[in-house]
């Protein structure tokens, strides 16, 4: 599918609670606009985060011969190191289409030995739990469920709400991904295979959401807004992440780079195949996640991260811009769904709804208000040095 043409869009009434000032603006290629504080235009009305997407695309996307050549010496080096081993690799599960499309990949298509890893952090809707169960048993892969201490797991995203950040999603993206670096540690296997990719997810807007490995950021927002140390969340630190990546040589595969992936089409496929269910929005396979994108981001913050997900789609080809505005005219979720998720949420948290209104009312703070890991110097040159090796990767993948 060819990606549509930039053109010069004028009506800020097109986009969801797009502010009225004449400071309006939205970039003429994706959809992203100054909803988003860290956007820049150049002279041609084009944003700062098509041009890191660009970066990141030419260093990532390779011709199919390359893809296809590299995919199959991945694979064959995760079978040779898994003989032996129950599993040769681990994958992760959330009833989303990127993580089922993976599961479906990883075994079928590829003929790897996968556990399935899924996080039961209170909040799974009931399509979820279906979604997962009916396409894991057609495929005959082993799942284990980590179940987080609810009590504790309840404070902490308590205390993220308090802390008035747009990270209340952070705890859960953390434990995941902590989950399955020490489940394939202990399983002895080194490959976690993930369903990160270009395709649907190359878009970054770290304003809206950052902190998801930092577990000083995590700890320092429970210390000043929790009830009490954190005893059973699953964690990694720098120094476990370090030993992890370096010493023990994990190695985390964003297979769907390595196959030819248009969510649309998985979405068919899965559904015809094992009779898989689409949710009403990205990442709506969780109750809070739904109420999170579809209340608090816009309610408090003014995000809508429907824009990170549509223009991210936009700059792979897969929709038309114009399909993405379409899209974004539409109501970030039907007004009842969200009456009912609020009543849910707060019922689950033991709170009143004028106290969930109270804590939504708190001044707005940012990831920068608390004590982290990216406030090292080391932390921030290592990262630095990581562009500059995707922007000479880019330059090497396209003359």
């Amino acid at each position: 599918m060819t990606q549509s043409a930039a053109v010069p869009f004028n009506q800020p009434a097109h986009a969801f609670d797009a502010p009225s000032d004449a400071g309006y603006r939205i970039c003429v290629r994706c959809i992203m606009d100054t909803s988003d504080p860290g956007i820049e235009f150049d002279a041609h009305g084009i944003c700062n985060r098509c041009r890191d997407c660009q970066v990141m695309q030419r260093s990532l996307i390779l011709s199919p011969q390359e893809r296809d050549r590299r995919r199959e010496a991945i694979v064959a080096q995760i079978k040779a190191e898994g003989r032996g081993h129950d599993y040769d690799c681990v994958i992760g599960v959330s009833g989303g289409v990127d993580s089922t499309y993976v599961a479906y990949v990883v075994k079928e298509v590829l003929g790897l030995r996968p556990l399935a890893i899924h996080l039961d952090n209170g909040w799974d809707s009931e399509l979820a739990v279906a979604n997962i169960e009916k396409c894991l048993k057609a495929l005959d892969i082993d799942l284990y469920t980590k179940v987080l201490d609810w009590d504790e797991f309840r404070e902490l995203q308590l205390a993220f709400l308090k802390a008035s950040t747009p990270d209340s999603e952070v705890p859960s993206d953390h434990a995941i991904n902590s989950i399955l670096k020490i489940k394939a540690n202990e399983l002895g296997v080194r490959f976690i295979v993930m369903g990160n990719n270009v395709s649907t997810e190359n878009i970054r807007v770290t304003t809206w959401s950052m902190g998801q490995t930092d577990w000083k950021y995590i700890r320092s927002v429970n210390a000043r807004f929790g009830k009490g140390p954190l005893k059973d969340f699953p964690h990694t630190t720098l120094l476990t992440d370090a030993w992890l990546r370096y010493v023990k040589r994990q190695r985390a595969i964003d297979i769907l780079n390595y196959v030819d992936y248009h969510k649309e089409d998985a979405l068919k496929f899965l559904a015809d195949k094992f009779g898989y269910v689409r949710y009403s929005g990205k990442h709506h396979e969780s109750v809070y996640t739904r109420f999170y994108q579809s209340y608090i981001l816009p309610r408090k913050f003014g995000y809508d991260k429907r824009r990170i997900h549509l223009s991210g789609l936009i700059m792979s080809g897969q929709i038309t811009r114009e399909h993405a505005l379409d899209e974004m005219k539409k109501p970030v979720a039907p007004a009842e769904e969200i009456r009912q998720d609020k009543v849910f949420v707060c019922k689950k948290f033991g709170l009143t709804e004028k106290q969930f209104d109270d804590i939504m009312g708190l001044p707005k703070q940012t990831f920068w208000d608390f004590p982290s890991y990216e406030k090292n110097p080391l932390v921030r040159m290592r990262r630095s040095l990581l562009k500059a090796r995707q922007r000479r990767q880019a330059a090497r993948n396209h003359g």
